[in-house]
């Protein structure tokens, strides 16, 4: 199991020149992978590539893009152009996206995803894989009368989703290679959604899928005020159906409640239990929410737990 971090530098003066300062950190700290965020703001794509030229040593990965308000071919090129300037260290992730972001920022219907998402995940795979598409759904058109092949991407783009609801992971297992589970437990994971996704890539045909989990959580020895300031932090998931429901499967009823917030003890047993619910990888979030010190601190359990 590899271990990562998710990287965030919103409110730096110049936030490229300090995410790669971050992941030159977290490179020197033993992890192992930087994931980027997508949102209204940076590129996440061009951020990995440029921090994956920068630093050598570390995966980079996106999650996750959402795929309404974005095209197969767009996302493709961004994604095989991140995959060549990485020499093949490029993850892409991919996501439904909520309601509220996709109405009141695109202006577009948020209706039927998980088709939207099977249509996707067809069209990227054809482009990521082959440089042409010739698809033609209810919902998405990619056609290529020029090729879309990016020179040194290589064949094929490994391609994630943050997947966690039934629908969502059926369509991820036949068609993805792994899922980004966000704010899901160790129990919500063991019982529900890995066993699900790789029901459906064996009935797929498909290699066993990734579990990239991604976990809030940092090391302190302050953590009932740390949990406080991370209940306010994530407080906005719990009224996203989607978390409220996996957030309960997990055994929690907040989202704070599924954070792995301690010392390094604490930290490093919940991570073997992420491990023993059959993660594949594991990535923190929101190792900042304690200032720096304690990112440090926590990157430095992380490092040693992915070493």
């Amino acid at each position: 199991m590899t271990v990562g971090v998710a990287l965030s530098a919103a409110d730096a003066d110049n936030q490229i020149d300090a995410t790669v300062h971050l992941a030159r950190e977290a490179s020197a700290a033993g992890l192992r992978s930087a994931w980027f965020g997508q949102t209204f703001g940076a590129d996440s794509p061009q951020l990995a590539a440029i921090v994956g030229r920068e630093v050598p040593d570390l995966q980079v990965g996106t999650s996750a893009i959402p795929v309404f308000g974005r095209h197969p071919l767009v996302v493709s090129s961004q994604a095989q152009t991140a995959q060549a300037a990485t020499h093949g260290r490029y993850h892409l992730g991919l996501a439904l996206g909520t309601k509220l972001l996709t109405e009141g920022g695109f202006g577009i219907p948020f209706e039927r995803p998980i088709a939207r998402l099977r249509e996707f995940l067809t069209a990227l795979r054809q482009l990521t894989e082959t440089g042409a598409a010739d698809f033609h759904g209810e919902l998405l058109t990619a056609a290529t009368p020029v090729p879309a092949r990016v020179p040194g991407a290589g064949a094929g783009v490994p391609l994630l989703v943050a997947a966690m609801g039934p629908q969502a992971l059926r369509a991820s297992g036949e068609l993805a290679d792994g899922i980004l589970p966000y704010l899901a437990g160790p129990r919500a994971l063991a019982e529900h959604i890995v066993p699900a996704v790789t029901a459906a890539a064996e009935a797929a045909g498909r290699p066993a899928p990734r579990i990239v989990a991604l976990v809030h959580g940092v090391v302190t020895d302050d953590a009932d005020a740390v949990r406080d300031t991370v209940a306010e932090q994530l407080a906005f998931y719990e009224r996203i159906p989607s978390y409220a429901r996996v957030i309960g499967l997990s055994g929690g009823t907040r989202a704070v409640d599924v954070s792995v917030i301690g010392d390094e003890g604490t930290v490093a047993a919940e991570v073997r239990r992420y491990r023993d619910a059959g993660a594949t990888e594991v990535v923190f979030s929101g190792t900042e929410a304690a200032g720096a010190d304690a990112r440090r601190r926590t990157w430095a359990l992380l490092g040693e737990l992915a070493g």
